[in-house]
């Protein structure tokens, strides 16, 4: 993995083409173990980031900082490690200990403050989402989820309140009433009712990475360029009346870029010629 952050931690996965970032964590004491295996062309990052401590945070946003530098990287996948938990939020026994609440400048995890991250995001949630776990998932583009998995934002139940994005992202997610009920109560809800209320794409009985991976392809059949120029206009737009960004979009990085892109030539190109595109990305 070209660009700045730590070394990979694993190389592993072959899925295709471009998905190049692939990170776990988990609540486990902290630890960081550097492996490598080679496995094709296609180079996917395990970093497996062990609790919820400052140094994971700081490693997530290093790897983060990496993916969105790298041109030659399209798609991230983040997951748990192990089978029960994809992240439990805050380490409070920190906190209680005098350890606070400091996270980088890019949020929880490296990314629930990263508002400028124009590519594609995938969580592939494998068991609990708690707290700021939950946030994460939440600043995430698409949500896999095992269908043990569960979700809360129950910040209120230890005199806490939701302030990784959870305030904001859930009510935009799922609509006020529904968001209120769960984050006024801190109550869990399924993976199959997260798809009900509409913050899960979809629920799976067993692998939520090669489900997330499926997903990923789906995406990679897309021009890169296409793919960014969509996500910053639809983020952007939220907060704007259509009529106001209609035309404000056209001005967007990533638009401009994907206009004078050569995958913006590729693209009718093959399908005058009845091929499939071959997309380089710039």
């Amino acid at each position: 993995m070209s660009g700045t952050g730590p070394a990979p931690t694993e190389r592993a996965g072959e899925i295709g083409a471009r998905v190049e970032a692939f990170v776990r964590e988990t609540v486990a004491p902290y630890e960081h173990d550097p492996r490598r295996d080679a496995h094709g062309p296609s180079d996917v990052l395990v970093a497996e980031l062990r609790a919820k401590a400052r140094e994971a945070h700081e490693e997530l946003a290093a790897v983060f900082d990496a993916f969105a530098a790298d041109p030659d990287q399209w798609v991230a996948i983040i997951t748990g490690s192990g089978l029960k938990a994809f992240c439990a939020g805050h380490d409070l026994k920190q906190q209680a200990s005098g350890g606070g609440m400091a996270t980088p400048p890019s949020g929880f995890a490296g990314l629930t403050s990263r508002f400028d991250m124009t590519k594609p995001v995938i969580a592939a949630v494998n068991g609990v989402a708690m707290g700021g776990g939950f946030e994460i998932v939440l600043a995430c583009d698409i949500v896999v989820a095992v269908a043990s998995a569960s979700f809360a934002l129950p910040e209120p139940r230890v005199g806490l309140a939701a302030l990784a994005g959870g305030l904001q992202r859930l009510p935009r997610s799922i609509g006020l009433k529904h968001a209120m009920g769960m984050m006024l109560t801190g109550r869990r809800v399924t993976a199959e009712e997260g798809m009900r209320l509409g913050f899960v794409n979809e629920v799976v009985e067993d692998d939520v990475v090669e489900a997330a991976k499926r997903w990923a392809q789906d995406i990679l059949a897309c021009s890169p360029m296409a793919i960014r120029a969509t996500k910053e206009a639809v983020l952007r737009g939220l907060d704007e009346p259509t009529e106001v960004f209609l035309h404000r979009q056209w001005s967007m990085p990533a638009m401009t870029a994907m206009l004078a892109s050569q995958d913006a030539v590729e693209g009718p190109a093959a399908f005058a010629a009845k091929r499939s595109p071959e997309w380089g990305g710039r």
